[in-house]
C-alpha cells in the first residue's frame, strides 16, 4: 500500500507529539524494512532521521511561512490534502488532531491526543485560536478512524464531540527507550553536578503549562514544610523543570515569581528546560516524582519516572490512573492539602517507596511503540482488505 503520514512534528522533537511521531516512524522503519509498503512523510521542514528508499519525504510550505496558526491552517487544510492526492495514498495517518480533511478515496486515520482547547477555554483566548479549534474538530469528525491515546480521550471524544464509539480505537503511547536503560553512576553524577543537586530531592517536571499544576505542587510543598516545621522535621528540597515562559501567563505558571512570593527560594531549585538525555538521571535521583496535572491525554512524564523506578504521586483525574495503575499513589490535584498529605505519607514510608519503585518498573514495560504501531496498522489493513475484495 501507499501510506502517507503527517510527520510535521518531527521538527519539534522535544514536544510530546514530536516524540510520538519520531518513535512511530522509527518503529515503521524497523518493522517494514523489506519495502512491502511505500511511505510518504509530509513535513514542513526536512528531518534528520535516516530513512530507507521506500520512505519518501515531502517537505513543503505555503507562501505564508511564519510559524503560526495561519501557516498551520494553510498547510493542514489545503496543501497537505493536495499532496496526498498527488501521491495517490491508500491510507493517510495524521499523527495529531488537525484540520486535514481528505477525499474518501483515501482511508484517513487521525491520532487524537486530547481535547484541551474544549476543556480549558482559556487556551482559545482569541479568534484565530477559536477558528483553528473549530477546523480541527471538523477534521476529527471527518476522519474515517480515530485513534485515542487513552480511554479518557476516547470518553471525551464521545461526550464532547459526539464521535461514534465504533469509529474510535484506543492505543496507548510509550516513551523514549533511554528511560529503560539503567542510569550509570558516572552519568548520574555528571547530571547532578551540572544542575548543582544532591540525591534525595522531590522532583516535579513535565512543563510549566497551567494545566500541569505547578501551582498545586508549590502550595502542597509549602504546606508540607509548614507541617514539618511544627513537628521539627526535615523536608527535602523541591526541584522543578520545564521551559520558563512568564510572558505567557496565565497559560504558563510563572514559577519564579510564585516561589519568591511564597518565600520558598532557599528550598526550591528551578532548572528551566532540561534536555531529554538528562531526564533519566533526574528521575533516578529523586526520592519521588510528583505530577498532580489537572488534565492529560496520556501522561508521558509519569511513565518516564515509572520506567526508571522512581516512586510517583500523580493526579487521580483524567488519564493518569490508566498509566499508573496500582503502581502509583494518587492525589486530588485541586487540593493543596491533599497533595501535601500524600507527599508526607510517601516521605515517611520507605517500604512503600520501595514497593512502588518495583511495581512501577514492571508496569512500565507493558507500554511499547510496537504495540502502538501495530494497533494503527491493524486499521490500515481494512483498506487493503477492501481493495482486494474489489
Amino acid at each position: 500500500m501507499r501510506i502517507g503520514i503527517n510527520a510535521s512534528f518531527l521538527r519539534k522533537s522535544a514536544t510530546g507529539i514530536g516524540q510520538v511521531t519520531t518513535h512511530f516512524i522509527r518503529t515503521l522503519v524497523s518493522r517494514y524494512a523489506g519495502g512491502e509498503h511505500e511511505f510518504f512523510l509530509y513535513m514542513e521542514e526536512d528531518s534528520l532521521i535516516a530513512l530507507p528508499e521506500h520512505f519518501h519525504v515531502r517537505s513543503f510550505l505555503p507562501p505564508w511561512k511564519r510559524d503560526d496558526l495561519v501557516r498551520k491552517v494553510l498547510w493542514e487544510r489545503f496543501l497537505l490534502p493536495r499532496m496526498v492526492a498527488e501521491d495517490r495514498c491508500d491510507v493517510m495517518i495524521s499523527m495529531y488532531q488537525s484540520a486535514t480533511i481528505l477525499s474518501k478515496n483515501c482511508l484517513h486515520i487521525m491520532v487524537v491526543h486530547d481535547l484541551i482547547p474544549r476543556l480549558f477555554p482559556i487556551y482559545c483566548d482569541n479568534l484565530r485560536k477559536k477558528t483553528y479549534r473549530a477546523l480541527v474538530e471538523r477534521g476529527i469528525a471527518a476522519a474515517d478512524k480515530v485513534v485515542a491515546i487513552s480511554k479518557r480521550t476516547e470518553k471525551d471524544l464521545i461526550r464532547i464531540l459526539a464521535i461514534p464509539a465504533e469509529k474510535i480505537t484506543v492505543s496507548y503511547l510509550a516513551i523514549d527507550p533511554i528511560f529503560y536503560v539503567n542510569v550509570s553512576g558516572q552519568r548520574s553524577s555528571a547530571v547532578l553536578k551540572k544542575y548543582h543537586l544532591s540525591p534525595g530531592y522531590i522532583y516535579a517536571g513535565g512543563g510549566m503549562d497551567m494545566r500541569k499544576n505547578m501551582e498545586g505542587v508549590l502550595r502542597g510543598y509549602d504546606i508540607l514544610r509548614e507541617q514539618a516545621h511544627h513537628a521539627k522535621g526535615k523536608i527535602p528540597p523541591l526541584v522543578l523543570s520545564g521551559a520558563l515562559s512568564p510572558q505567557l501567563a496565565p497559560l504558563v505558571t510563572d514559577v519564579e515569581r510564585r516561589v519568591r512570593e511564597m518565600n520558598l527560594t532557599p528550598y526550591v531549585h528551578i532548572l528551566g528546560h532540561v534536555p531529554q538525555e538528562d531526564l533519566p538521571s533526574l528521575y533516578a535521583n529523586a526520592i519521588f516524582f510528583v505530577y498532580p496535572s489537572l488534565y492529560e491525554g496520556f501522561g508521558m512524564p509519569v511513565l518516564e519516572a515509572m520506567s526508571v523506578g522512581t516512586p510517583v504521586i500523580a493526579s487521580k483525574k483524567s488519564s493518569l490512573p490508566e498509566v499508573g495503575g496500582d503502581s502509583v499513589l494518587y492525589c486530588d490535584p485541586t487540593s493543596a492539602h491533599d497533595i501535601a498529605m500524600v507527599m508526607g505519607n510517601l516521605l515517611r514510608k520507605k517500604e512503600l517507596r520501595d514497593v512502588l519503585a518495583q511495581r512501577s518498573k514492571e508496569r512500565a514495560h507493558r507500554f511499547s511503540w510496537d504495540a502502538f504501531t501495530e494497533k494503527i496498522f491493524a486499521i490500515t489493513a481494512q483498506k487493503k482488505q477492501r481493495r482486494e475484495m474489489k
